[in-house]
């Protein structure tokens, strides 16, 4: 399966071993007021052990999917990055531990998984979704190069969403190197 690296991350596939470090993602209710779940509900162990398993099934289904994010000079998995679908389009997906955040990880996070999905995948467009008050995630879209599209309402969370085009991707000089096992 493959993986991603940049300067500073590795992306890995998705194991159960993961789960703890899941957890402090989708246990985290500030991290969740942004995930789509209104009041910040956080995810018990079972819905996280659900969500880790759909997650790893879905790149046996699909091809492709959410890594998880290391911190290459710690090992600690840091976050999320990767795709899910959005009504059957490619849809750019980043979560990242509370304590990361301000750091630059999900840009370039996002960055790198942009460039794989089309420079790998072929991708010919990539959507992504946030909550109107997620302002950090909106600018991490517009920092790779994804522009404002419409207003949506997806399983009833109101929120934005950002797209761009292989045609419309902004030149990447980031290094980044995709390995396969």
């Amino acid at each position: 399966m493959p993986e991603i690296e940049t300067e500073r991350l590795r992306h890995r596939m998705l194991r159960i071993e993961d789960l703890p470090d899941l957890m402090s993602i989708v246990g985290d209710s500030e991290v969740m007021t942004y995930l789509g779940f209104e009041g910040g509900v956080r995810l018990s162990r079972e819905e996280a052990e659900n969500a880790l398993t759909k997650m790893i099934a879905f790149w046996d289904q699909h091809g492709f999917g959410r890594w998880a994010v290391l911190d290459k000079s710690s090992a600690v998995m840091v976050g999320l990055c990767g795709f899910r679908l959005l009504e059957d389009t490619p849809e750019l997906f980043y979560a990242f531990v509370k304590d990361y955040w301000g750091r630059g990880h999900a840009t370039e996070s996002a960055r790198a998984c942009l460039r794989y999905g089309f420079e790998e995948l072929g991708f010919d467009r990539i959507v992504a979704a946030s909550r109107h008050a997620n302002e950090t995630s909106i600018r991490v879209m517009e920092k790779i190069g994804m522009r404002y599209e419409k207003d949506i309402n997806y399983q009833g969370v109101k929120a934005v969403c950002y797209a761009v085009t292989r045609d419309n991707i902004p030149v990447d000089d980031s290094t980044y190197l995709v390995t396969r096992d």
